[in-house]
């Protein structure tokens, strides 16, 4: 009898995990959607290290994105930690004026072609998470508490022999992880993950080796909304078929606002 309610209780674990995880997946597809109300601030920093992992280089920029009309529109702030030149600067105010203006003459008909098509096209690009729940098997490690919330921790690892239905989530077969869920909203409050064999994408076939360590972050914004706060990788890799790279690369979200669309954007 005790070996029958093991088994039971650990199957029922097994089910929650992934249903909490399979909520969660359909969360983060609204979340994106409803990102295009906001502009934000971004930061990347580059860091390219030696073979102790002690830094060579460092590139940083920063960026401004307000989404207008559904188009995505970005203006350069900082490179390398300092606030652009006054004539850059200049540049890239007028740059995101021809764009604004250009999609003010759209007609009603050219906008709602273009909406479908780029709703269309982030659909697509985030198709290949909702196979998730599918293809990883999920262990509810226990409970825990992040910026004061309830969260769950699951472990994932790729299910043995599993065929993906979408080729961008062939990848995934290569990566385990752990993930912190929100228990009242299951939005993703944190993920580690680290991949466990080659990864070979991209038209110069650029591969990350085994080992690299990837972290992602998001935070509640305005009391409505989940949006990306930070994601951190380190690893090495190869670019081509000569350049060995080993590097950090660390990308902040932070300073969200709700965009109006009759607001004007100034310097």
């Amino acid at each position: 009898m005790r070996l029958i309610l093991l088994l039971l209780g650990s199957t029922l674990a097994a089910q929650d995990a992934r249903e909490i995880v399979q909520r969660s997946v359909d969360r983060d597809q609204l979340n994106w959607l409803r990102m295009k109300d906001y502009t934000w601030v971004a930061r990347l920093t580059d860091r390219h290290l030696d073979n102790l992992g002690n830094v060579k280089s460092e590139d940083k920029q920063a960026w401004e994105t307000v989404v207008i009309s559904g188009e995505p529109c970005r203006r350069m702030l900082e490179r390398d930690g300092k606030p652009l030149p006054a004539d850059e600067q200049r540049k890239q105010q007028e740059k995101l004026d021809r764009t604004v203006a250009k999609l003010e003459r759209e007609s009603p008909q050219e906008r709602e072609r273009r909406l479908a098509k780029e709703e269309k096209e982030r659909i697509e690009d985030r198709r290949f998470l909702r196979e998730i729940p599918d293809l990883y098997s999920f262990h509810l490690v226990g409970a825990a508490k992040i910026d004061g919330r309830d969260v769950w921790v699951i472990d994932a690892a790729p299910k043995p022999g599993y065929q993906p239905r979408q080729s961008d989530a062939r990848p995934l077969l290569k990566i385990k992880g752990r993930i912190w869920i929100d228990q009242e909203e299951y939005q993703w409050v944190r993920l580690e993950a680290e991949t466990t064999g080659t990864i070979s994408y991209g038209v110069f076939l650029a591969r990350l080796n085994p080992g690299a360590k990837l972290v992602f972050e998001q935070e509640r914004v305005n009391d409505r909304v989940w949006l990306p706060k930070r994601e951190f990788t380190r690893g090495s890799g190869r670019v081509g078929l000569v350049k060995k790279i080993q590097m950090e690369e660390e990308l902040t979200w932070n300073n969200y606002r709700r965009f109006e669309a009759e607001s004007k954007i100034v310097k």
